[in-house]
């Protein structure tokens, strides 16, 4: 089962096979020596409803490259990394290759969680029996419209992490924190397993703030699929201020009887 460290954690997201197939183990050992602790590598399939159009084109780009779940697989295979992998995806990517076969892939290759924006908790049967089974973590997002019903549901099932999406929309880069991100986490605050929030990271100070207020890890994405055009150098530098940035918000971060908002 996945686990982040006790220090803040990045979490950065890229779409494999963009800007090419072969960049994709590259991208991850880039990651890993920028200072990330889980990388999360986003599995294309054809209608992304959760993303916006910088993921979007990304991942045109990549099955336009050939990237499918066996070539996925295999790059993934490639890398020479010793911290955990995510992966996300949509369902019916997970439906079609048979969710047992699934999930015993991604084990194989080191991948220790899912996430799948597109799947209900009331819908998942089958693919939490399934990461049960493989120990394999089950990771679902709690979005500022998410049910009291709903979100009690979630924690019944999420481990590894918490993904605490920080606004409404889609994925993007933005140049602020929404302070939909403090309710968010206020409501996930007395369970017991770790916040990672993210929709819209780009900046360390954007981290700063995310971990002073109350997360155990950042999740950023489109500005690293921004990056990846510039070469594997710019995503490493750009996760080394992300990282610093948690861990800033971790050294400030107010006692608990402090107001964070």
């Amino acid at each position: 089962m996945l686990e982040l460290p006790d220090e803040p954690a990045l979490i950065p997201y890229f779409v494999a096979g963009y800007p090419s197939v072969e960049s994709t183990p590259d991208a991850i050992e880039a990651f890993g020596e920028g200072g990330a602790d889980v990388v999360e590598v986003g599995l294309p399939f054809s209608e992304p409803i959760a993303d916006g159009p910088t993921i979007q084109n990304a991942i045109t780009r990549a099955l336009q490259n050939g990237m499918t779940p066996d070539v996925y697989f295999d790059k993934i295979g490639e890398a020479d990394v010793d911290i955990p992998l995510v992966c996300m995806t949509y369902y019916n990517l997970i439906m079609k290759r048979g969710v047992d076969k699934f999930v015993r892939d991604c084990k194989s290759v080191g991948i220790e969680g899912i996430i799948v924006p597109d799947l209900p908790v009331d819908e998942s049967d089958a693919l939490y029996e399934a990461c049960e089974e493989h120990g394999v973590s089950l990771v679902f997002i709690v979005a500022p419209t998410t049910t009291d019903d709903r979100l009690e549901r979630i924690m019944e099932r999420v481990s590894g992490f918490v993904y605490v999406q920080a606004r409404l929309g889609t994925t993007g880069a933005r140049d602020d924190v929404s302070g939909a991100t403090y309710d968010v986490l206020r409501r996930v605050e007395g369970y017991d397993v770790p916040k990672a929030v993210g929709f819209g990271v780009s900046k360390g100070e954007h981290a700063r703030e995310i971990v002073r207020g109350g997360a155990d890890a950042v999740v950023a994405g489109s500005v690293f699929v921004e990056g990846m055009e510039d070469g594997i150098e710019e995503i490493g530098q750009k996760a080394r201020e992300l990282k610093q940035g948690a861990l800033e918000g971790g050294q400030e971060a107010p006692k608990s009887d402090e107001s964070n908002v």
